[in-house]
């Protein structure tokens, strides 16, 4: 399995924006997809974005999509998400996540077999 760490959460004022980090432990980095997701205080995780092992592909959450941008930079073991045009309902606890095995393309959260500790994002209105 693959070590995650998060940075770059932060408080910031609506329409303001955030670049998240996550970097990755591993050789095999470039073999995962990543994925991003939130949980707010109260509310269940729910899922952000994900990006292929290539990074050809990327998937986002119908209310985050045009707003944020998911990538990756295998070279650096490192996935970005970047947070544009925030809102105040995209409050959370953001972590990233891999899946339990290389070449795994997970539909849910279950999929994900490794998380990181989580940065907390606020955006005040």
């Amino acid at each position: 399995q693959v070590q995650l760490v998060e940075s770059g959460g932060g408080l910031v004022q609506a329409g303001g924006s955030l670049r998240l980090s996550c970097a990755a432990s591993g050789r095999t980095f470039s073999r995962y997809t990543m994925g991003w997701f939130r949980q707010a205080p109260g509310k269940e995780r729910e899922f952000v974005a994900k990006i292929s092992w290539s990074g050809g592909s990327t998937y986002y959450l119908d209310s985050v999509k045009g707003r944020f941008t998911i990538s990756r930079d295998n070279a650096k073991n490192t996935v970005f998400l970047q947070m544009n045009s925030l809102k105040p309902e995209d409050t959370a606890v953001y972590y990233c996540a891999a899946p339990v095995a290389p070449y795994r393309d997970p539909t849910t959260a279950t999929g994900f077999g490794s998380w990181g500790q989580g940065t907390q994002v606020t955006v005040s209105s």
